[in-house]
């Protein structure tokens, strides 16, 4: 079985070409999520589900742009994997004709673990959990295994990351979803300072992104270090690597990610070449 949810759109979650910020659709799956949780915990212990998981890992597929409507996107979602104290979930996001021909806008996996916040650490998933989270299961292959790559050094690639009040949920941790604000900072500032222009008519749309959630960030007056630097380039693909790290604690990875962009025709919509500006910015190992 699978949970569907209906997420209303804001004028807010747009970018500069009028489409849904890559980032923004994180926030629409956590609503799903959540909503998923609420609607068929079977008691409220289960239901402690909704507040009380943190994300370890997520994979984002963007599929098609998304632009601004009246009526609600909707979104899919159901469980993968059930481990001792873990689970996976998966999501579609899409709309759907009269016809019931849908256009899909992203798909995504997330793994999540359940956590007790006044200690500070995951907890094994109760038998009503497991019961209730059954109830959504079609299984499928497990997550990919995150990429223990070094850390490069790459012109441009330092960011500060200064975590703002409303970025922090709750329990004081920095929400899952401004992981993916941080990322897409981090790889827009390291472009302009070392003048990666993709020349005139040319934009670079996020096709994929995958984020490992290591260390809970915390909300603090001294900014985080993060570190962005360009591991691959294709014909058409540039892949960024990004970590955020906590100096005060020598350097302690605290998240990773894996961004793929596609060099795009702002004309046609179709990938173009990479320019050879871009490939010129892979640092050596």
């Amino acid at each position: 079985m699978r949970h569907l949810y209906r997420c209303p759109l804001r004028w807010a979650d747009l970018d500069l070409l009028g489409h849904v910020n890559n980032v923004t659709y994180v926030d629409y799956l956590q609503e799903a999520r959540v909503d998923m949780f609420r609607t068929h915990a079977p008691d409220s212990r289960s239901e402690d589900l909704a507040e009380g998981v943190v994300v370890v890992r997520h994979e984002v597929t963007y599929v098609s742009s998304l632009e601004l409507g009246v009526d609600p996107v909707s979104i899919e979602c159901w469980v993968t994997e059930i481990r001792a104290a873990s689970f996976t979930m998966a999501y579609e996001v899409f709309d759907e004709d009269a016809a019931g021909e849908r256009t899909v806008y992203l798909r995504a996996r997330t793994v999540l673990t359940p956590y007790v916040f006044a200690t500070e650490r995951p907890r094994r998933l109760h038998d009503s959990e497991r019961e209730s989270l059954s109830r959504l299961l079609e299984p499928d292959e497990p997550v990919r295994p995150p990429a223990a790559t070094a850390v490069l050094e790459a012109p441009g690639g330092q960011y500060d990351v200064h975590v703002r009040f409303s970025d922090v949920d709750v329990y004081g941790h920095v929400n899952n979803v401004k992981y993916f604000e941080y990322f897409q900072e981090a790889r827009i500032r390291m472009l302009v300072a070392v003048g990666g222009d993709l020349g005139e008519g040319r934009h670079l749309v996020v096709a994929q992104t995958d984020v490992d959630y290591k260390r809970p960030i915390l909300f603090r007056p001294e900014p985080y270090d993060c570190r962005t630097w360009i591991s691959r380039v294709g014909s058409t693909s540039v892949v960024f690597e990004s970590v955020v790290r906590d100096e005060r604690a020598g350097g302690e990875v605290l998240a990773r990610a894996r961004v793929v962009g596609v060099c795009m025709d702002s004309a046609t919509g179709r990938p173009v070449p990479v320019p050879d500006e871009l490939r010129a910015l892979i640092p050596s190992s």
